[in-house]
């Protein structure tokens, strides 16, 4: 018997209904696999390079209010994951409720918030 539990892949949805990002507990993954986030025990949000991104909604959505984000502080990230497959096919996102006043959808406004671990603006830089 293996003693390895395969974990559950839960589909992360934009507003418009597209298949955005993957989430295997606590980590965050884009379409390709990579790992881009990660999730808190409260659903906060954070990229791989520990910035707050927002917060993991029930349908799931990422959403993150306007004014927020650069007053939380940076929090050290988990070890890297390795890589995940994606599925081939997903299926149709749930009807989603309007988005709450003040907040926008991050992977469909502004996925840049969720740079794969080599890539983004928010990146340390090398010395």
């Amino acid at each position: 018997m293996e003693n390895q539990v395969r974990k559950k892949i839960v589909v992360i949805y934009t507003t418009s209904g597209d298949a955005a990002a993957f989430l295997v507990y606590p980590y965050i993954y884009n379409r390709q696999g990579e790992w881009i986030g990660w999730v808190t025990p409260t659903r906060q949000v954070y990229s791989v390079h520990g910035h707050y991104v927002g917060w993991l909604s029930d349908e799931p959505r990422i959403l993150r209010k306007h004014s927020s984000g650069y007053l939380k502080p940076r929090l050290a990230p988990p070890p890297p994951p390795k890589p995940i497959k994606p599925p081939a096919t997903t299926p149709l996102a749930p009807m989603m409720p309007d988005i709450p006043i003040g907040a926008f959808d991050v992977l469909e406004d502004n996925p840049g918030l969720l740079p794969p671990v080599d890539f983004g603006d928010l990146k340390e830089d090398m010395d």
